[in-house]
């Protein structure tokens, strides 16, 4: 590293932590902002759409690409610049006064979350020891899942009083955000770029990460536990309006599995560390099979259908720190890459697979549907077995850098 960090390393974790809660704030801000650009600027419903998959291509499957840049040529100060970028260019979307504009600002603010998370995520690494990584990893994942889950109410209450010109003052918490980094010299960070290694370590014996089929699997299984995490959040409430439950209860239903699915980030980390990565994940998978079907066979408001989905939430999402660790064991020297793969790409892949459930859905029902949708998690066990273990030796835990720490 250029410099020592300035301060603890608990305080580094929770400011990575931030940094993502503030990234995944900026990136939920399309929902709330896209009935008033439509209104302001006459969108279509066919152009609304394309916004929104314009934002998600550029926000998740760039990604990796992302990564793989990070870590070909560094780029540690761009950690200064990346939510600044998504700050900016998605508070002033909402005063866009041409379509083109539009998707300029949201594509650029898109570009700032691509190249955070993958970057953030690499920091987050080098930051800890290894035995703690995981747990470190899951205060980065529970802070973007806290960002993301409040983001609407605060916009529409920004809009409600000042408009669109209200919602300009939501970019001075990214900026402190972004000093405080400065400050604490995460930038200077040394995070290795492979293309300028001198020494590998012969321990980890690491090939190619395109030739790496611990890590493909990897992807597919995360890609298609998210499968089921996009369609639940997509249509469950679809689900239960069509039963005739009022919109209330469909919005608290979907409130739990959010909060559900932070807690289990929180603790998902922490848990890989103690058991292991591959357990942590299968664990979590195999549990979630039984309690997701007595859940989705009859999914109707009761106290515990409420526990049920709550716990359902938790489960899925105690995988995501636990695969972005593994995957950085799987190939340490394309460890950013490898957390946009994580981060991003299994997303974006679990949001086509969430197309497919509603496209099924609408031949034999969404109940049904949803029912299915419980494949590809059977699916992502039976592969998740086919993953070698990850590297990291925790009885003699090294320092990821001079600077690391345990959290």
């Amino acid at each position: 590293m250029g410099e020592k960090l300035r301060g603890s390393v608990a305080f580094h974790v929770a400011l990575l932590g931030a940094g993502h809660f503030f990234s995944d704030f900026y990136a939920n801000f399309l929902p709330a902002l896209l009935p008033v650009v439509m209104a302001k600027l006459g969108l279509s419903l066919t152009l609304s759409g394309m916004l929104v998959m314009t934002y998600a291509v550029i926000s998740n499957v760039l990604q990796p690409l992302c990564g793989y840049l990070v870590d070909k040529y560094g780029y540690g100060w761009l950690i200064l610049v990346t939510t600044p970028v998504s700050a900016v260019f998605i508070c002033m979307a909402g005063l866009a006064d041409s379509i083109v504009a539009l998707f300029l600002l949201v594509g650029i603010a898109g570009l700032g979350a691509s190249v955070f998370h993958p970057l953030a995520a690499s920091l987050m690494g080098k930051v800890v020891t290894e035995k703690t990584k995981g747990t470190a990893m899951s205060v980065f994942v529970f802070g973007g899942n806290v960002g993301f889950a409040v983001a609407p109410a605060i916009i529409l209450y920004c809009l409600d009083v000042g408009g669109t010109e209200g919602i300009l003052w939501l970019i001075i918490p990214g900026l402190l955000v972004t000093l405080a980094t400065y400050l604490a010299g995460l930038h200077k960070v040394d995070i290795s770029p492979a293309g300028k290694r001198t020494e590998i370590d012969a321990d980890t014996q690491e090939e190619p990460w395109y030739k790496s089929t611990g890590l493909i699997l990897l992807n597919a299984v995360t890609a298609l536990r998210s499968w089921l995490q996009v369609a639940l959040t997509t249509f469950l409430p679809v689900a239960l309006v069509k039963m005739g439950q009022p919109t209330a209860v469909s919005a608290s239903m979907l409130t739990v599995f959010l909060m559900g699915a932070s807690f289990g980030a929180l603790i998902g980390g922490w848990l890989g560390d103690k058991i292991g990565r591959k357990s942590g994940v299968i664990g979590s998978l195999v549990i979630c099979l039984p309690v997701t079907y007595l859940f989705l066979s009859n999914f109707g408001p009761s106290p515990v259908n409420y526990v049920l989905l709550a716990v359902i939430g938790a489960l899925l999402q105690s995988t995501a720190p636990t695969s972005v660790v593994w995957a950085q064991e799987l190939i340490p020297g394309n460890a950013a890459m490898a957390s946009g793969m994580m981060l991003g790409l299994s997303f974006g892949l679990g949001g086509v697979g969430a197309a497919i459930t509603g496209a099924l859905g609408d031949r034999i029902g969404l109940e049904a549907a949803l029912l299915w949708s419980l494949l590809p998690l059977v699916v992502a066990v039976g592969l998740a077995f086919a993953i070698p273990q990850p590297g990291a030796k925790h009885a003699a835990p090294k320092l990821a850098n001079p600077n690391a720490r345990d959290v």
